[in-house]
């Protein structure tokens, strides 16, 4: 079967074709998801060659669980968020949280004047640092919700807590980062 004529597919039904050896399948959800799992381990971990390993374990557990995946009991992104946040705070755990924020290389785009991509490198460094600086569970929280765009009912499945605890620990995160920002909003060009 070709790969576009898997695109409707939902990830529980390609992992299914995948348990029962498609390889197609395999490539497809591959495509799906590891964009998705190394930007959530970027925004985590704030390392990019660090969020790739993390990228790569994660989809391989995801492929060594297939053939006893359980349908309907967990979305597959719930689950490999959740892991992808395991094999994250694992890491954080290890290195003690200490890389300089300047070892943290920003993507050019090639479309935007110097100026305006020194701006976003500094605000992009800035919003890092504001992560770094929160506790663990608020930066995944806030991560997930407004980084990630997932709905609170799915960050608490994903984080094993209740719905309230994901909205308390989002709302807290909110405020530690709007008080870390809010001070440097002209510096980083925010003038209204």
């Amino acid at each position: 079967m070709p790969l576009d004529a898997l695109s409707d597919l939902t990830d529980e039904a390609l992992l299914a074709l995948f348990a029962r050896g498609d390889r197609v399948a395999a490539r497809a959800l591959t495509m799906r998801l590891t964009p998705k799992v190394l930007a959530h381990a970027y925004r985590l971990l704030g390392r990019r060659d660090q969020a790739e390993d993390v990228a790569q374990e994660a989809m391989l557990r995801l492929w060594r669980v297939a053939p006893d995946w359980r349908s309907g009991e967990a979305k597959v992104t719930t689950w490999l968020y959740r892991v992808t946040a395991n094999l994250c705070t694992d890491r954080l755990r290890r290195r003690g949280r200490t890389t300089p924020l300047d070892a943290i290389p920003e993507p050019v785009d090639a479309a935007v004047t110097p100026a305006q991509a020194l701006q976003r490198q500094a605000r992009a460094d800035a919003l890092q640092a504001a992560l770094d600086a929160l506790p663990e569970r608020q930066r995944q929280a806030v991560v997930l919700r407004h980084i990630e765009e997932i709905g609170n009912p799915e960050i608490a499945e994903i984080m094993g807590l209740s719905v309230e605890a994901v909205e308390s620990l989002t709302a807290r995160g909110k405020r530690a980062l709007r008080a870390a920002l809010g001070q440097r909003r002209e510096e980083l060009g925010y003038t209204e």
